[in-house]
């Protein structure tokens, strides 16, 4: 039986969906995928950025983590996005990055792709369930096999009980309420058998 290729795309500004992106990568590494961990492409205006420590410290943090393409998604058999709430939709950033896929989509490249998604909000009803859910609108377009966590291990319940996909709530100083790093594992290996599972039987 081959790996799974998992890719592992997110989107922060405060650094929360980075540190999930990296349990989710120490997830699925333990369960024998490789991994590619990658960044949506920045695209708020610098001085905007420099204006707040937090960003731009997130910012300088991942800048030698590479940016997602086309040829990540190609590439992957299975894809993990952790995107912030941005008013109950994800942001403008992880948008673009669905939006410009068209030629990939096209061509059947995103067909059967084992996907699942992570949120985060400043507070526990700040739009974390709209967010995944309108992340995988966008995947049903795609063709691709959604896999939430659902209740399939008690770390979900633990991490708050969000059955589409793990999700956090930070606080004011940026510290995550949840202890979500077991249910982000969990999530990570349940999609990594589910896209062996996919990739093994189309042999």
């Amino acid at each position: 039986m081959e790996n799974v290729n998992l890719a592992v795309i997110f989107y922060s500004m405060g650094g929360t969906n980075v540190q999930m992106s990296k349990w989710a990568k120490e997830g699925a590494e333990a369960a024998g995928a490789n991994v590619r961990l990658l960044k949506a492409e920045e695209l708020a205006p610098k001085e905007v950025i420099e204006g707040n420590d937090v960003w731009k410290n997130t910012v300088e943090a991942t800048k030698d983590i590479p940016v997602a393409t086309s040829d990540d998604i190609e590439w992957a058999d299975a894809i993990i996005f952790s995107t912030p709430t941005r008013f109950g939709n994800m942001p403008s950033q992880m948008k673009q990055f669905l939006d410009i896929q068209g030629g990939i989509w096209g061509n059947g490249k995103t067909i059967n792709k084992v996907v699942s998604a992570m949120s985060s909000a400043q507070n526990s009803h700040g739009g974390q369930e709209a967010t995944i859910l309108s992340l995988y609108t966008s995947m049903m377009h795609w063709g691709a096999i959604i896999v939430p966590p659902g209740y399939s291990d008690p770390s979900v319940f633990a991490a708050g009980g969000n059955p589409y996909g793990t999700s956090v709530t930070v606080d004011s100083n940026g510290e995550m309420v949840e202890d979500v790093k077991d249910s982000v594992k969990h999530q990570a290996q349940r999609t990594v058998a589910v896209a062996k599972s996919v990739k093994n039987g189309q042999k």
